[in-house]
């Protein structure tokens, strides 16, 4: 029997709602002036863990995204590290250890996710050429070490963003999310070359929190229950949170379950102002025994981390 609605919908279930909470009350890493690279924002990162270390991939600007003027800049977008054995104090690379050099890319590598497969970390991200409106794409580049990246090719064309792989293979075939606004598709691949199947699994909905346009955020997290998809949801006021939805373990093109709320929201001063006010935005999570760690860029210009335990997030999925 399908429940109705408003039982659906948390109305009156007694579910305790999942909620992400903030390790840190202060970012963990922000801009550093002095930094050329890094001086105006240090955001969206992707997530590895490399024996005893917890690995950002961080998103950097050079400059703000517009002037004092609103006028928008020619502002650059690169790729920093930064390394730590606790997973809330960080050291950083002086350099960028990943940057644009091809001309679909001029203008920056943007929002990177990361997934350890077939022996190599593969790192997707929005290429931004900045030659015509809407030019940007998403490719990959890889690693063995999360430092020297190589081999870098776009590979879906057009107007697209939010690129993260599956971690895992099915079949033989890679799993490509996306997002072509306003939704997130699916996809999959032999080769990382050839795509197919693309479709829809996840579309705004109702006229609130995400009513304008959602994309994944960091790669699907492995659960007992199925793929846990954290995504990025927008509302008509330009508000960016987190919600979660249950994919199937089998067939990540089915979603089981998604939650009718926000699990995270803007509520700290450096999420609410910067660069972009009142966003949060996810690009990755550590899986860790005592629960999900999640780290998120706030108002496009820090980063901070939340967390939530395996119970707190398995309790809120009801699988019809």
């Amino acid at each position: 029997m399908t429940q109705p609605d408003f039982i659906r919908e948390g109305i009156l279930d007694a579910r305790p709602q999942l909620k992400l909470h903030r390790l840190s009350l202060q970012p963990l890493l922000g801009p550093i002036p002095g930094n050329t690279w890094e001086t105006s924002a240090v955001f969206n990162p992707a997530v590895a863990v490399r024996g005893d270390k917890t690995v950002l991939l961080y998103r950097a600007c050079d400059l703000p995204f517009t002037d004092a003027q609103g006028k928008h800049t020619h502002y650059t977008s690169f790729i920093g590290y930064a390394e730590s054995t606790d997973g809330l104090h960080f050291s950083r690379l002086p350099e960028p250890v990943f940057r644009g050099n091809e001309v679909y890319e001029v203008r920056g590598v943007e929002d990177p996710r990361v997934v350890w497969l077939d022996e190599r970390y593969l790192m997707t991200y929005t290429a931004f050429g900045g030659r015509h409106a809407g030019d940007w794409h998403i490719a990959l580049t890889e690693s063995v070490d999360l430092v020297h990246w190589e081999n870098h090719r776009i590979l879906l064309r057009g107007t697209d963003k939010d690129g993260a792989l599956l971690p895992v293979r099915r079949n033989g075939e890679y799993f490509l999310f996306h997002r072509r606004d306003p939704d997130i598709w699916l996809c999959h691949t032999p080769d990382l070359d050839h795509f197919h199947d693309h479709r829809v699994i996840l579309s705004p909905i109702g006229e609130h929190w995400e009513a304008v346009k959602v994309g994944i955020a960091g790669p699907p997290v492995e659960t007992k229950r199925g793929w846990l998809l954290l995504y990025h949801a927008v509302d008509r006021d330009h508000v960016y949170r987190l919600g979660a939805a249950l994919l199937d373990k089998e067939n990540p093109y089915h979603v089981l379950s998604r939650l009718s709320y926000p699990i995270f929201e803007p509520e700290l001063a450096w999420e609410k102002n910067g660069l972009v006010p009142n966003v949060v935005f996810s690009c990755g999570a550590v899986s860790a025994e005592d629960g999900l760690w999640v780290y998120y860029g706030g108002a496009d210009t820090a980063i901070g981390v939340a967390f939530a335990t395996w119970a707190e997030i398995d309790g809120a999925f009801v699988i019809n």
